[in-house]
């Protein structure tokens, strides 16, 4: 089975949409996709509570499709989404100084793709 991590990166919800997209097609396909939410990215897991916000759904899929990985913590913090992610029942990743580690998914045979 192919592995695949998607790490976001950008604010720009577009690109998240695509990201969420190809995860939920890379599992329909027999991938184990991974997404970890990073940077800027991390006001998604706030914004997209919010039913009425682009997307709002699609983001409701890959949770429930256990998709995420999880959320950056220290980065979450900065963006003032940390709440929302442990309200919503994501992991915080930290095991890099307060951020997720690439290395790790590295290490267990994940292809790496960054966005």
């Amino acid at each position: 089975m192919k592995k695949i991590a998607l790490f976001a990166f950008s604010e720009d919800l577009g690109v998240f949409a695509h990201i969420m997209m190809n995860a939920i097609d890379m599992k329909k396909r027999g991938y184990e996709a991974k997404i970890i939410i990073e940077t800027k990215a991390t006001r998604f897991v706030k914004d997209l509570m919010d039913e009425q916000k682009p997307f709002a759904g699609l983001f409701k899929k890959v949770k429930e499709e256990g998709l995420i990985e999880g959320v950056c913590k220290a980065c979450s913090a900065m963006t003032g989404a940390q709440e929302a992610a442990k309200q919503q029942g994501l992991r915080l990743l930290d095991e890099m100084n307060g951020h997720p580690g690439i290395a790790r998914y590295l290490e267990e045979g994940f292809t790496i793709l960054t966005f």
